[in-house]
């Protein structure tokens, strides 16, 4: 009985260091619900955008939070370089609340828009519905929110950040793809 007992505790002992051991490497990665979690949501995507140091690239389909606006600004003028693809049909629909034409007024600030793919019969378009960024390369931040006041004061969304180079890499290839097919503006 008392061999088992100390098997059992070794083997529980080496689950929980190897439990810490996951824990410890995914600490840079965080999972927001909102609405209960959107101002720390918020800090969190404003103080990643203000870290960057050589490049910022985001696919957003609906766009009118300044406090995201101002950080992309903010990196931009400290010599980062800022790409943003929007959503073509969605940044004429908010005309006065897009910021893309307030973003694009900044040097290091490109700004590109973006029809979705023609369906098969080209009755309808389908859209550019991406929420997603990329800075420096190695850290994203994705989820089901858009970067608008109402994702992160009523809405049930979802944002994740996560520092993945694989990953980073997989969607850097996809956003130049986009860039590709995108217009850009002035």
């Amino acid at each position: 009985m008392y061999q088992l007992k100390s098997s059992l505790s070794i083997i529980f002992l080496l689950i929980s260091f190897i439990f810490s051991i996951n824990l410890s490497a995914s600490e840079d990665n965080q999972l927001f619900l909102l609405p209960k979690e959107s101002s720390l949501a918020l800090s969190s995507i404003k103080k990643e955008l203000r870290s960057a140091k050589k490049s910022i690239k985001v696919s957003i389909y609906s766009f009118t939070n300044k406090k995201l606006a101002k950080a992309l600004r903010d990196s931009a003028r400290r010599g980062v370089k800022v790409e943003v693809i929007f959503d073509e049909k969605e940044s004429k629909s908010h005309r006065g609340r897009s910021l893309f034409r307030y973003l694009a007024k900044y040097k290091n600030i490109t700004i590109y828009r973006l029809n979705g793919k023609s369906s098969k019969n080209k009755k309808y378009r389908g859209i550019m519905h991406i929420k997603m960024a990329l800075i420096d390369k190695k850290t994203l931040i994705f989820g089901s929110a858009n970067w608008t006041y109402r994702a992160f004061s009523t809405n049930y969304e979802t944002i994740f950040i996560i520092k993945d180079s694989k990953l980073a890499n997989k969607f850097d290839n996809f956003f130049q793809v986009q860039k590709t097919k995108a217009k850009i503006y002035r």
